[in-house]
Parts: structure tokens; sequence; C-alpha cells
């Protein structure tokens, strides 16, 4: 009896908990009628592109993750402070085409006379449930308040590491626009924003028709769903186009001809930010090991590579410097250049000479942040 009542009082509070706004909404009315005429909506749920199965073993996905919590590890934290740069933002010349990568997937960048902000996560845990998923020592740096004005917010889809609520929610003020893919908005409509502004879209449609930027909303090979439900809104890549320069942001994806598809149809690239880190054999489908992820800049034409979904949070078990080393090696006598800046780091875009150091070798128990002026 006293079993019993211990297992509905359990249940009860998990129902309330998935109450709390930070879960978001699930489409419904004329959002949901909009998914269901997409090609890529089937029987209620969107597909990948190509036969996309969660896991590669034979093992429930229940196993697996009490696996990936409990089972032996390699060093999926660094042992000290991640170096990082507080560079201001908002004192940057907006006519300056640049990017920040300001840890993990989100990136400031500049294009065309935009400001741009990409899957923006300042706080300091990826998950709903508080002091899991933390942030690395010394990458918490940045804030909504450190964010200038935005033209457009570029969400890639509805995870906690890309869509991350107080960030959300802090940042309305600034955001002038909002793309994301389909289904995405009922997460922002419950949040407050003003659907005028969010544009949601399909792989392959373009907003903004202007001669200064274009953002294109491209495939990728992934999933989503905040909760227990999955795949009701759109996982999406950006393809950034102005009259001088082309960009791509993958999102999360494992590999797929779509790279070589988008490559075809945006490209070539110059400069491209992929998943290059949280893999594991047992989800090789949804996301890229760092070997992949330099053949899909090879099938972008990328001219820049920069490595995403590492740096800041820890969500497989490798080790957290993995992705770094290998994306290194794998880069050897490629085409494109690779750059490994720090959180922070100014990236420059008109073709001036950089060099960015491997920083991540140097990771050690003191504490390491500086802070950067303007540079010209």
């Amino acid at each position: 009896m006293v079993l019993t009542g211990v297992v509905l009082l359990g249940a009860f509070s998990v129902v309330i908990y998935l109450r709390q706004p930070l879960f978001g909404a699930l489409p419904s009315s004329e959002r949901l009628e909009h998914m269901a005429r997409s090609p890529n909506y089937v029987e209620g749920a969107f597909l990948n592109q190509i036969d996309t199965p969660m896991l590669t073993t034979e093992q429930s996905e229940w196993s697996m993750w009490m696996e990936t919590l409990f089972g032996e590890k390699g060093q999926p934290r660094p042992p000290g402070a991640v170096p990082a740069i507080k560079t201001d933002l908002k004192a940057l010349d907006p006519a300056q085409d640049l990017v920040v990568w300001l840890g993990h997937s989100s990136y400031f960048v500049q294009l065309g006379g935009h400001r741009i902000l990409i899957d923006p996560v300042f706080s300091t845990n990826a998950s709903p449930i508080p002091l899991t998923n933390t942030a690395f020592d010394g990458t918490s740096i940045y804030m909504a308040d450190d964010m200038p004005p935005i033209d457009f917010l570029l969400i890639s889809h509805d995870h906690y590491d890309h869509l991350d609520y107080p960030s959300i929610r802090a940042l309305k003020p600034k955001v002038k626009r909002v793309v994301v893919g389909l289904g995405v908005g009922a997460h922002l409509e419950a949040w407050g924003y003003d659907t005028d502004i969010v544009n949601e879209a399909d792989w392959y449609e373009t907003i903004g028709q202007a001669p200064d930027l274009q953002i294109h909303v491209t495939p990728a090979r992934h999933f989503s769903g905040r909760t227990f439900t999955r795949d009701q809104s759109l996982w999406v890549g950006f393809a950034l186009s102005s009259p001088e320069r082309r960009l791509f942001f993958s999102g999360d994806s494992g590999y797929a001809p779509h790279f070589a598809e988008i490559g075809t149809r945006y490209g070539p690239f110059d400069w491209v930010a992929l998943d290059t880190g949280q893999y594991d054999p047992r989800w090789a489908n949804v996301h890229m090991n760092p070997e992949q992820a330099a053949q899909a800049a090879e099938d972008l034409r990328a001219r820049v590579l920069m490595p995403g979904h590492i740096g800041r949070f820890s969500i497989a078990p490798h080790n957290w410097d993995d992705p770094f080393k290998r994306i290194t090696a794998a880069s050897q006598g490629r085409r494109y250049s690779l750059w490994t800046p720090e959180i922070g780091e100014l990236a420059y875009l008109d073709g001036r000479a950089q060099s960015f150091t491997p920083w991540w070798k140097a990771v050690h128990s003191d504490r390491s942040q500086k802070v950067a002026g303007n540079e010209p």
C-alpha cells in the first residue's frame, strides 16, 4: 500500500513538473495543419530524408541512457576552466562580417550588415533537470544582456542545448525576427513571442528575398522533442547568403547525402560550422564524428570549417577534447582551413590572415579568462 502511494505520488509529481513553461508546447490547430502539408511530415511525425534509427545497437533507449550515465567513461569534462574571451559584442561595427563562437552550438554572426544569433544557450545547464548537463567551468561568460539588438534569431531544433527557455525569454526584447523549423514556433508562442515575427520553414525554403541577406532552411539528420513526444517539430540547418559571402550552420546532424546537396544548391561556402561532437557508436546516425564532419565540409565545398557542438557541455561519454584532436588530424591535407577559436574570440570573414591556437592543450586547473576590446 505504501509502495503504491509512493509510485502514485511520483507519477503525480512528474505530471506537475512537466507543466512548467520550459517544456514549451506542442503544435496545434493552424500550425499543425501547416505541418501536415509538408512532405517531410508523415503519419503524425517528421521524418529524416533517409532511414535513421535512433540507436544502432540492440538495446533499449532506457538501457542506453543508463549505460551512458553510470557506465565507464573517459574524461567527458575538462580538468580545469576552459579559456574564454569576453568580447564586447555591442561595440562591434555591424558592417564588419565576422563570427563569434559562444560555446557548444551557439554563435553570434554579423553578415551583410545584420546581426544574427544562432542557438543561444546562456544557461549553465542544458537540461530540464537542475544540476545536470552543466556547463564546463569558464564557459558561461555571456548572457542575454551582453547581446546587441538581434536582427535574426535562428533556432535549429528544440533540444535543450539549442533551445534554452531562460535565454529565449531574456532575449525577447532584443529580437526583431526569428527563423525556425516547422512546429518550433509553438514553443516560442507559448513563451510570449509574437507570431508575426516568427518564420517557420520547411527544408529548402528561403526566408528573406532582399539582396543583402537570404536565410535558406536546410535538412539535417536528427530528431526533436522536449518531453516524451518525439518529432513534432522539424530539425534544420541554415545556409546564409549575402552578396559577399555564404555561411552554413548544420545544427545537430548525422552524416548523410544532404550535405552534398546543400553544397550544390547554396555553396561553395566561405565558412561552415558543423556538428563535430557528442558522438557515440550507439547513436551514430544522429551526430557526426570528427572524420565525418571533415567529409561533410568537403561535400559543402567549404573554405573554412569551425567545429561545433563541443567545448561547453558534455552529452556523450567521449573525452571532452577528443573532437578537437580528431578534427585537427582529419583536416590535414583538406581543401578547407580549420578554425578553432576560443569562446568569444573574433573570427573575421573578410579574408584577412588569422590563426587560432590549440587552446584545449593548455586547459588545467587555473581559471583562464581574458577581456578583449574592439579589434580593428
